[in-house]
């Protein structure tokens, strides 16, 4: 029988990062370089606690809306980070960041709205949004002055009268743009404006090289700003297989959001939340240390892929991945397949990231700078050869 899947289903695909990595996984002596994550685990400060939480028992429902003790603890860390007075009724924790994608994207938009995707940028927000029915429109960022830029002015006139919601991703995820201060207060004044949400997802907030951390909409925006924040712990803390994340929403949000969280799943299991809590208390000498091990391979990375005549390399300034486009090819996917099969180096391809960028690849450097300098050997040897 034919599956009968409803119309915004009827489209739906696996990612080009998915496409690749399953071709790819379990084959002997790849460099993967696909997915956004790093090569080290989680923390032992963090493992620990969750395991103690387990043997203490911590294995029933919660708040849906998250352990109170782990919302205090954001408030706190919210706070000490942007250094501000955060509402705790606006702390939401849905489990994953993702699932916060989806519940803002849900709660804000209906079928035939208007909503803008700022790409490149991670495929499943796409999915997340097209699930609501939204009409989609996009876009992109640009390279300028050797760095990722966006246009603020083109950004609010690809808004129309039905824009309901702004996607917007810094430090970026594929491209390494970070919005800085001033943008970033145009933007929010147009949104105010237009009565437009603002979906700020966050979730590299800590992936940077040049500062403790990336500029948030959260060091401005009022109680009552058309603004939803999305962050989590997966990249920071090296917990992506944890799924557990947080969003800020405007006050009033409470209700609605203990509905979904409760609807979705119930809440995000308490010793993963006790995990969380170890990690901001307790986490920021690991993250420092995850960092400068991402800052030493980003070195790597920009020193191999920005002397190559066929690479045009523009170095990020946030997360930790590199966005190059790659001369001479056309189709970014039968690329990536020749390269997993042909050098054993895993990448994503570029269409998978919104459109105008088909012949771009993305690279995690996310790994020991001495791995990545020989799957980055690896891939300009291939690229020499065809």
């Amino acid at each position: 029988m034919k599956p009968l899947f409803p119309a915004n289903f009827e489209d739906l695909e696996r990612s080009g990062i998915g496409k690749i990595a399953v071709q790819g996984l379990g084959m002997e002596g790849v460099y993967p370089l696909w997915f956004g994550e790093g090569s080290e685990p989680t923390p032992a400060i963090i493992r620990d606690a969750a395991v103690a939480a387990l043997d203490a028992g911590e294995t029933f429902y919660n708040n849906p809306r998250g352990r109170p003790d782990l919302r205090a603890a954001l408030k706190i860390y919210n706070d000490d980070l942007y250094k501000i007075d955060l509402h705790p009724d606006r702390i939401h924790v849905p489990a994953s960041t993702m699932l916060a994608v989806t519940i803002a994207a849900q709660m804000v938009i209906r079928p035939g709205d208007h909503a803008v995707i700022v790409t490149p940028h991670w495929p499943n927000v796409e999915i997340a949004l097209k699930w609501t029915g939204a009409d989609i429109g996009y876009y992109r960022q640009h390279s300028a002055d050797g760095k990722w830029a966006l246009d603020i002015d083109g950004l609010m006139a690809a808004c129309n009268s039905r824009t309901k919601m702004i996607y917007l991703n810094s430090p970026c995820n594929p491209t390494g743009y970070v919005m800085e201060r001033p943008e970033q207060e145009r933007l929010l004044d147009f949104c105010r404006d237009r009565g437009v949400i603002l979906l700020s997802d966050e979730v590299y907030h800590r992936s940077v090289y040049d500062r403790n951390h990336a500029p948030s909409f959260l060091e401005f925006a009022g109680d009552d700003d058309p603004l939803i924040v999305v962050n989590g712990f997966s990249k920071a803390w090296a917990m992506t297989g944890w799924r557990i994340g947080w969003m800020v929403t405007p006050r009033g949000y409470e209700e609605q959001m203990a509905v979904m969280c409760e609807v979705y799943n119930t809440g995000a299991p308490s010793f993963v939340q006790l995990g969380a809590i170890a990690a901001l208390q307790k986490g920021e000498g690991a993250l420092n240390g995850l960092r400068q091990g991402y800052a030493e391979s980003l070195a790597v990375a920009n020193a191999i892929l920005g002397n190559h005549a066929r690479i045009d390399h523009t170095a990020p300034e946030g997360a930790f991945y590199a966005f190059p486009r790659i001369r001479g090819i056309d189709n970014g996917l039968a690329f990536a397949e020749g390269l997993l099969f042909g050098a054993k180096v895993g990448v994503a391809p570029g269409y998978t990231f919104g459109p105008g960028n088909e012949t771009h690849l993305r690279l995690c450097f996310a790994m020991k700078a001495d791995k990545l300098e020989k799957a980055l050997r690896a891939f300009t040897a291939y690229l020499d050869a065809h």
